[in-house]
């Protein structure tokens, strides 16, 4: 019975992961196929018509937050306190790997899929390749990584949905602001969520079975 209860998130991580490898695998294929411009099209036209100037500060304020300076600076006072106040050197780790795999995963694939990013209607200026979003993946990969970390610490139930709500809003919200801002494809966004669902899921998987094996140890 034990084996079963150990074998099974497990078993259900490395499934997510696949899973999602084999649809960024797909989207990916409709972009190179330029079967996606019309799923692109649809949700940009739907988006970009919510224009407003308050709604514009907003993305604006969200994709500030998942890139640059405010990244550099979340992450490094997330470290700090993992490390400093709750003494988590191996948490730590796992959090630096599961960020920086995640910023190389992404310079990789702009690399080898090279797209150019939408010209259409730009609210702001951005420069590099568009697929898959960097703003996106980071986002996905901290705020997930994040959530999981936090998860065993907050002893309440209402505690652990509000961590759940804050770190899917931050998300999904820090996606929609590059396509609102006309920056990048819809089909970037979602790219880069299941790549970094794909990359997540495998690193949890194998941080359990780290962490299992120093238990006995």
């Amino acid at each position: 019975m034990s084996a079963t209860k150990i074998t099974r998130p497990v078993s259900a991580l490395l499934l997510t992961s696949i899973v999602c490898a084999i649809l960024f695998g797909l989207i990916a294929t409709a972009i190179g196929n330029l079967r996606i411009e019309g799923f692109d099209h649809t949700i940009i036209t739907f988006i970009q018509g919510l224009e407003s100037p308050l709604l514009t500060s907003l993305m604006k304020f969200f994709t500030w937050i998942g890139g640059g300076i405010p990244v550099a600076t979340i992450t490094l006072l997330t470290m700090v306190v993992l490390y400093v106040f709750l003494r988590h050197r191996k948490e730590l780790i796992f959090l630096s790997l599961v960020v920086v795999g995640s910023v190389l995963i992404n310079s990789v694939l702009k690399l080898v899929f090279s797209r150019s990013r939408p010209t259409v209607y730009r609210i702001i200026e951005a420069t590099g390749y568009s697929f898959p979003s960097g703003h996106s993946m980071f986002a996905f990969s901290f705020y997930g990584v994040l959530a999981f970390l936090l998860w065993r610490h907050v002893p309440v139930t209402w505690g652990r949905v509000l961590l759940i709500i804050f770190s899917s809003l931050f998300i999904l919200l820090i996606g929609i602001s590059r396509i609102y801002l006309g920056v990048h494809y819809p089909s970037d966004v979602l790219g880069a969520y299941l790549m970094s669902g794909c990359w997540l899921t495998c690193s949890i998987w194998w941080y359990q079975r780290w962490m299992k094996r120093g238990t006995y140890e």
